[in-house]
């Protein structure tokens, strides 16, 4: 709030005048600087300024009031006023300052009709608020045409806003590209409703179009590229330059290995794990050498591992995988395992190296407190999959049902809930049956 520009000039007479004219030097600088701190930092529009000057190594500060015409002048060396006092006298603009002042009152207004999180698309990309001549009105008769409900365009403008910059002759030669890969426009609506930004993030259709056909001269086959296009869409937004380099590594471990058909070898690890190529190779190469090196494995055993379960964790951080591989083996040789068996364990089913140390630890001492052994974990990595509460609750109602875990596979731990809930009604029937008799 300003304050009103009379109490600032009386406060201004105030200070000046409680130091005599003629005795200026006798003047305690402390009074005059406790009370230049307590004036207002801003000056009302229309009062007129203080002016400053600093002549060489003095400050002179001038005072014209409006009331009388005497002139004051008080003399002190600059350095003592500019470091002591933190007082700034300077201009405020009447008026709105707030920065919503420059966004376009018309673009917000559409987006609200339009049913979108106005305060999360600004958190996300707020430089598009303030932008002309946007094209949130194309952007959604496009997306109608093409079968996607006003509810979805809302929330694919929420998370991406940048997506109302694009011009409906891109959005369609973009569209009609990745048609080539998808079997529907329903297909695309789906997967822009889940990643908004694998389709609006770039606008550059000729990289896309280039990608497409590169991906399909390399032997990738139509499902391949569906399901990079629908789990890792950013594939396509990446240079061709850099899909190029993680293929020629892949063709290289390849025929590195001993195996002639570079094509058939790609084809498999990117079905596997369609996020490989949105990772660097060093990365990529890191785990394989970690995989060969760790587990002694000859060229045969890697090819396989690589072509098959071993695919899923090329992509992820080689110091998470090292930390996980390292937790796993500490925790089963506490158990009593051995390096064999810690081996067997991990080739048998890689995924375990995706759970981190403590939900791997806090699974393996919830199935030992329910009395399942050490080797049938060993035997039955899978079950690891479960949450610790469904592994809870199973056992618990698999042993009310009469199973006997010491006996009897621990596999139905990990079924899904369709194929346990039958085998747990055909359990009840059965005990109902004997108990019966």
């Amino acid at each position: 709030m300003y304050v009103k520009p009379l109490a600032l000039v009386l406060q201004i007479i105030f200070v000046i005048t409680q130091l005599s004219p003629i005795n200026t030097q006798a003047c305690p600088r402390r009074f005059l600087l406790t009370s230049l701190r307590e004036m207002p930092s801003s000056i009302p529009k229309g009062l007129g300024y203080l002016t400053i000057m600093a002549p060489r190594n003095f400050l002179c500060m001038r005072g014209n009031l409006l009331f009388g015409s005497r002139c004051w002048m008080i003399r002190f060396p600059a350095k003592i006023l500019l470091k002591l006092v933190s007082f700034r006298l300077y201009s405020v603009k009447c008026g709105n300052t707030d920065n919503e002042s420059s966004e376009n009152e018309e673009l917000l207004n559409n987006l609200l009709k339009m049913g979108v999180d106005v305060d999360m698309a600004k958190k996300r990309q707020p430089g598009v608020f303030n932008r002309i001549g946007t094209k949130e009105q194309d952007l959604k008769m496009f997306l109608l045409s093409k079968g996607a409900s006003k509810e979805v365009i809302a929330s694919i403008i929420s998370r991406y806003p940048r997506a109302i910059t694009r011009t409906p002759e891109s959005l369609s030669e973009r569209w009609d590209l990745w048609r080539r890969i998808t079997t529907s426009d329903l297909e695309i609506i789906n997967i822009l409703e889940r990643s908004p930004e694998s389709f609006f993030r770039s606008r550059n259709n000729l990289n896309l179009e280039n990608n497409i056909k590169f991906l399909y001269s390399v032997g990738l086959t139509h499902k391949c590229l569906c399901r990079l296009l629908t789990n890792a869409p950013r594939t396509f937004s990446n240079s061709l330059d850099l899909n190029k380099q993680m293929i020629e590594l892949l063709q290289e471990v390849c025929l590195s290995l001993g195996h002639n058909e570079p094509r058939d070898f790609v084809g498999k690890i990117i079905f596997k794990n369609p996020f490989i190529l949105i990772q660097s190779t060093k990365r990529v190469k890191t785990n394989i050498e970690f995989l060969q090196s760790t587990f002694n494995l000859n060229n045969e055993q890697l090819l396989i591992l690589l072509c098959g379960p071993g695919a899923k964790i090329l992509d992820l951080s080689n110091d998470y995988v090292s930390r996980n591989y390292t937790n796993i083996k500490e925790k089963l040789f506490s158990l009593g395992c051995t390096e064999e068996e810690v081996h067997r364990f991990i080739l048998s089913y890689p995924d375990v190296v995706f759970l981190g140390e403590k939900k791997f630890n806090d699974k393996i001492d919830c199935l030992l407190e329910e009395k399942i052994s050490v080797s049938q974990i060993i035997e039955n990595p899978r079950i690891l999959d479960s949450s610790i509460s469904t592994l809870k609750s199973r056992i618990k109602e698999l042993v009310n049902a009469g199973y006997n875990f010491s006996t009897s596979n621990i596999t139905l731990l990990s079924w899904s809930q369709k194929r346990y809930k039958a085998k747990l009604k055909k359990l009840n029937t059965e005990q109902n049956i004997v108990l019966g008799n």
